[in-house]
């Protein structure tokens, strides 16, 4: 009877290790998707910044260039060729 009971104890023992165990990784994977749910919202917070310097970059580099810079004129000259034709399209939009 003994051995039945050393064995019980045993098993009981295993159990709540188990059970142990198995609310200390619950409780490391909670963890962990909160670190990732920080870390997204820190990745797309980067990605906005990101296209914004982009933006900025574009905004400066057209500017250089009108300003005197010889520097990316082709490119200056293609966007205001572009803003012209987006103007002659809304006012053909406009006259219709």
């Amino acid at each position: 009877m003994s051995v039945i009971a050393e064995i019980i104890d045993t098993l009981e023992n295993k159990v709540e290790k188990l059970f142990s165990k198995i609310k200390n990784l619950e409780k490391n994977n909670l963890e962990l998707r909160t670190e990732l749910s920080t870390a997204a919202q820190i990745i797309q917070k980067q990605s906005q910044e990101i296209e914004a310097v982009k933006a900025q970059y574009e905004t400066l580099k057209i500017a250089n260039t009108l300003l005197g810079s010889d520097d990316n004129k082709r490119d200056t000259k293609l966007k205001i060729n572009s803003l012209i034709r987006e103007i002659d399209y809304c006012i053909a939009q406009l006259s219709d």
